[in-house]
């Protein structure tokens, strides 16, 4: 680390601490030059995972976008907003882990269904219709069936 100071790259780490709810290190340095102490911080590089849409266009993954369906699938139902958040935790995680750096936009979307579905029947359905972009009733009266189906195996 150069001494901001007088310019030189040798120094000796005083002290090292987790800072920032562990998502830094600070750490006070002394020149072995000029004798001067100084701070510097170590942070994570953080690489944006980028969602592709259906028409290729990427934008920023984001969490607030994902609990906005949810919300707006569980108006008037009796699901907490603590459980729809928890929902947004692991779909997050899950791409985190398993995508670099895109993800396409089609399985964010099937990982909300596949929650939505053990969570609220209704609220699965209305999130659906918005999803997969029903056309008619034929198209939401097969989501209905594949529902009454699976609930009645």
């Amino acid at each position: 680390m150069r001494c901001p100071y007088c310019g030189a790259n040798r120094d000796k780490v005083i002290d090292s601490r987790s800072s920032k709810g562990g998502r830094s290190i600070r750490r006070r340095r002394e020149c072995l030059r000029c004798d001067r102490r100084f701070t510097t911080y170590e942070y994570i590089e953080e690489i944006p995972l980028m969602v592709v849409k259906k028409d290729n266009r990427r934008e920023p993954f984001d969490r607030h976008k994902i609990l906005s369906g949810l919300v707006k699938a569980c108006e008037k139902r009796p699901v907490s907003i603590q459980k729809l958040e928890k929902i947004v935790d692991v779909i997050e995680r899950y791409i985190q882990k398993n995508y670099d750096r895109e993800v396409q936009s089609s399985v964010v979307g099937e990982l909300t269904m596949k929650h939505l579905h053990a969570l609220d029947q209704v609220a699965y359905v209305r999130f659906a219709s918005v999803y997969r972009e029903f056309k008619d009733l034929n198209q939401f009266m097969g989501e209905l069936k594949g529902l009454l189906n699976k609930k009645a195996k």
